[in-house]
């Protein structure tokens, strides 16, 4: 079987996947079996099969399984959304279109995506404007204290750093290409570890220091995380020298720290995710009320789940009782409603996508194709780690969406792009000599 049949049939389970999920909850809601799960999952594979088509036509060589690996995840985002709330599943199929247009584009006008070199300095400083524009006064908008989303004329809200994180990687991977043999020649053995000169540093206390200004200026810790850990990432790669993100990560680190315990927001983070029960943080505004329903929800699910709507999510007076549950506890809600078992799939669904995209990096044909699928494929495990860690209480908690199945367009959009930049590499990397 040729790769673009395998990635056709193995569309056919992320559609019956969708129309399960439905079913069930239609069952739960109004204990009947409707037709309309039908139309759904058949509406789901048309667009998957037309995005499929695309793929087909633009990269015949891609890899055939990253495609139908973001289809299973949409799915699973889609019938969770719904369960949530109807309306915002409506507008999160709508963005689903969107974002396969925006797929199908980048797929179709980005054939040689290694153009994007060319523009690494303008593509920095629009990357950079964009993190900035949250603390635009009259744009931007705060969230749990932090300053992420950009409330556009229309009521559309979009966060900016979704697509930043893209930018910034293509500036990275080009800009490493062209100065890693600097940063390794530069470089002087102490007792056995490698350590670059004072003066060959200068990338690294640059994209430092604009990690420490995100925890400052938009107050986001997960964000400055998952660029910060992007960074170390391929720049690893780009040296093979684990001295330099070992380096990165104990800069960040003390960093962190020095903010934690001096900066009034990112301490009060750090507080309730020690003391997510402590009675006074439970009631502060702001403070640990959503850690502290989301690890009750989570162990509410157990290892099978209370079953697709079956949870409780709403208070008796109304509202939810697990805060924004379609967008940073969705995870929250998968745990409680599928289980243990359900999570673990999930995370195993994105662990496939992350192999597929280091697998894709190592047949890369050119270090800038290499650098970049590193770098994409990071960026994107730690957006999941941040989450999923911050729900679960390993780390912070903080206001990234999880990939492909938070409710969002920005999110969606920017992650389908992302995999279609993959998709390009992939195409490259295994075409026939």
């Amino acid at each position: 079987m040729s790769d673009r049949n395998r990635e056709l049939f193995a569309l056919v389970p992320a559609s019956l996947l969708l129309v399960g999920g439905f079913a069930a909850v239609f069952i739960q809601d109004s204990a009947t079996l409707s037709s309309v799960s039908l139309s759904y999952g058949a509406v789901f594979l048309g667009l998957c099969l037309a995005g499929h088509v695309v793929v087909r036509v633009t990269v015949p060589h891609a890899d055939p399984y990253l495609f139908p690996i973001v289809a299973v995840l949409a799915s699973v985002g889609l019938v969770v959304i719904y369960r949530i709330d109807a309306d915002l599943a409506r507008a999160q199929a709508q963005w689903f279109v969107v974002a396969l247009i925006f797929f199908a584009a980048t797929l179709i006008f980005l054939r040689d995506y290694r153009k994007l070199e060319r523009y690494r300095y303008t593509i920095a400083a629009a990357s950079l404007a964009l993190l900035l524009l949250p603390r635009v006064p009259g744009l931007g908008q705060q969230a749990n204290g932090a300053f992420l989303g950009v409330r556009l004329p229309g009521g559309i809200v979009f966060q900016p750093t979704e697509f930043a994180k893209i930018g910034i990687v293509i500036f990275l991977a080009s800009y490493l290409r062209d100065t890693r043999q600097v940063l390794v020649q530069g470089a002087r053995r102490v007792a056995g570890i490698t350590i670059p000169k004072l003066k060959h540093l200068g990338p690294l206390l640059l994209i430092w220091g604009a990690a420490m200004l995100m925890l400052i200026f938009i107050r986001d810790l997960g964000s400055s995380l998952m660029f910060f850990g992007g960074f170390l990432a391929v720049l690893y790669v780009a040296t093979d020298r684990l001295s330099f993100p070992l380096i990165g990560f104990l800069m960040f680190s003390l960093g962190a720290w020095f903010l934690a315990t001096h900066v009034g927001h990112v301490h009060d983070r750090v507080d309730a995710w020690l003391n997510p029960f402590d009675p006074v943080l439970y009631d502060r505004p702001g403070g640990s009320y959503q850690l502290a329903q989301s690890l009750f929800a989570q162990s509410d699910g157990g290892v099978l789940g209370k079953g697709l709507g079956a949870s409780i999510l709403t208070l008796p007076g109304g509202g939810n009782l697990v805060p924004a549950p379609q967008t940073d506890l969705i995870y929250s809600v998968i745990t409680d409603e599928l289980g243990l078992t359900g999570a673990c799939g999930v995370i195993l669904c994105y662990l496939l996508f992350v192999a597929r995209g280091f697998k894709i990096a190592t047949i890369a044909r050119d270090s800038f194709s290499t650098l970049l699928a590193v770098g994409l494929t990071s960026v994107l495990a730690l957006q999941v780690f941040v989450i999923v860690g911050g729900v679960t209480r390993v780390i912070p908690l903080t206001g990234v969406t999880l990939p492909f199945i938070s409710y969002g367009g920005s999110s969606l959009v920017a992650n389908f792009v992302l995999a279609a930049l993959l998709l390009l590499i992939s195409d490259r990397a295994r075409r026939p000599a």
